[in-house]
């Protein structure tokens, strides 16, 4: 793949990235600054239906060069991915906050997680676990039937469309976890960047190229589309050429992705990371015991980054009694003082204030306490509120996601109410626990059991704000948080979104792959007639 762009490290000039070319010529929008609403500098070109079908199409061609390429190969590319962004440094931090309203802090610790998504992804590879290798040897003797010789390992599905997202411009966003994870599986990827940030997506688009060239990658491996239009997204979810979709935003977006693949003439699937209230289960016992503590803990986890975290607790449930009444005068305190914090774009700040506006309106909820800090512009103010079981339990409307520092209280009369507003709960990415080991494993119990329907990640005595990426993390659920519950879009695992099953039956030796040669050259982990042969 040959340099296509004199641009230096560090610097975008609005281009189109599409396989080994720029597009420069178009349609122009511009990024604003989140926390003034002004324009920032640099205009960026608007992709067009044409470009979808171009970067769909070398997308395609490169298919099997990256999928039939060794793990190692694919391993030091993701390496060298993540060696190109960090060494973006200060150029990456500075766009990013003032596209995205974010403290530094926020974007440098989100850059090491995308650098440590791709190093973990390349660890993967080299552990050899990804193709899932499979031998069932020949058993021409056994009767009354003979076995024939069966392989089995995974390959990649295809080409992926990775939409970025609005809450996190680098770890969910061009080279994220979505695109770490197809790139492992041998899928190349065609980002629609988010509109929001295309100054930030193009630096690290830019990055992903240069890796791309750096390691010989095929052109197409790599694309990114930018635009603020809703006909880019469109286009590229209804390519005939793209085999999956990854997104992360509104539950008006993913269902409108999962809408155009179910519609398409051979349907793909649509893994969508969309809403989620992520209720928090305030005990008797533990409120007893730790009501400031539990108050503390609910407002920071609250307001980190203006609540804008799929992972946000929107809801608290707890019984009725002096220590809920003590956990909410200190809940209050706290909340009357976060100060304001700027909202990720003008969009998502109306949606939030459109959330509360409908809680002040609504006549069985009550306004516990809202921030008095002073307005500040594009800002967000905490608040919280409260409904009972009751009211909840008769009116869904109640149990929709509010995006930002906002949460809704829901008080039961009873256990049995508790587990009743459980019950109801559509899925979540998370749900938490707060319980005292001693007062309350009874209850915990009987909740235990409903919450493993409803929810990805279960929680004790933490707050569901911070997401681990590692082997064992889930972060997805059942629908609507997301639209495939048996994945994950953080840690290793998300891999198995871009994989599928291959069985090779009774094939020469010289057509296997060298995943399934009885030699072993890449001493990979197999099953080798149902027992697992660890690689040498």
């Amino acid at each position: 793949m040959p340099d296509p762009s004199p641009v230096p490290p560090g610097a975008f000039n609005g281009a189109l990235l599409i396989g080994d070319d720029e597009v420069h010529a178009g349609r122009r929008f511009t990024a604003v600054a989140a926390a003034t609403g002004m324009e920032l500098p640099g205009g960026f070109v608007c992709a067009e239906a044409e470009h979808v079908t171009e970067a769909c199409r070398l997308a395609d061609a490169a298919f099997d060069g990256l999928r039939r390429s060794s793990p190692e190969r694919r391993a030091t590319f993701l390496e060298q991915i993540a060696t190109e962004i960090v060494a973006l440094g200060d150029d990456l931090t500075d766009r990013a906050c003032a596209e995205t309203g974010l403290p530094r802090a926020r974007i440098q610790g989100e850059t090491g997680r995308t650098v440590g998504q791709l190093r973990a992804f390349a660890r993967l590879l080299r552990g050899g676990a990804s193709p899932g290798a499979r031998i069932d040897p020949a058993l021409p003797d056994r009767t009354p039937l003979p076995r024939p010789d069966l392989r089995q390992m995974r390959i990649g599905i295809g080409p992926v469309a990775v939409f970025g997202a609005s809450n996190f411009p680098l770890a969910f966003s061009v080279a994220g976890g979505d695109t770490a994870a197809a790139l492992a599986a041998g899928c190349p990827v065609v980002v629609r960047a988010h509109p929001a940030h295309p100054g930030t997506s193009e630096l690290v688009g830019r990055a992903v190229l240069a890796a791309a060239r750096a390691c010989d990658m095929p052109e197409g491996v790599f694309s990114l589309l930018g635009g603020p239009d809703h006909a880019v997204g469109a286009a590229l979810a209804a390519d005939p050429h793209v085999a999956a979709i990854a997104f992360t935003g509104s539950r008006r977006g993913g269902l409108a992705l999962a809408a155009i693949a179910a519609s398409r003439p051979v349907p793909v699937p649509v893994f969508a990371e969309m809403s989620s209230i992520n209720p928090v289960f305030l005990l008797p016992g533990a409120l007893a015991a730790r009501s400031e503590a539990l108050a503390a803990g609910f407002v920071q986890s609250l307001s980190l980054g203006a609540g804008q975290f799929c992972t946000n607790p929107g809801l608290l449930v707890a019984t009725e009694g002096a220590e809920l009444a003590e956990f909410l005068r200190s809940a209050a305190a706290l909340v009357r003082g976060v100060p304001q914090a700027v909202m990720l774009s003008g969009g998502i700040r109306d949606a939030f204030e459109a959330g509360v506006a409908r809680w002040e309106a609504h006549p069985g909820v009550e306004r516990v306490a809202a921030s008095d800090a002073e307005a500040c512009s594009g800002g967000c103010r905490a608040a919280l509120f409260r409904t009972d079981a009751r009211r909840f339990l008769d009116d869904p409307a109640l149990s929709e996601e509010v995006f930002g520092a906002a949460s809704l209280v829901v008080t039961c009369r009873n256990e049995a109410e508790m587990i009743a507003v459980a019950t109801a709960l559509e899925g979540q990415l998370t749900a938490t626990l707060q319980l005292d080991a001693a007062a309350d494993l009874s209850l915990a119990r009987r909740l235990l059991p409903v919450l493993e329907r409803r929810a990805g990640r279960i929680l004790c005595n933490a707050w569901p704000t911070g997401v681990e990426v590692s082997a064992a993390m889930v972060h997805g659920g059942p629908f609507p948080a997301t639209t495939d519950a048996r994945t994950s879009s953080v840690g290793t695992v998300a891999i198995e979104r871009f994989l599928r099953p291959v069985c090779f039956q009774d094939l020469p030796e010289a057509l296997l792959p060298p995943e399934l040669l009885d030699a072993n050259p890449l001493n990979l982990p197999r099953l080798v007639d149902g027992q697992p042969v660890a690689g040498s």
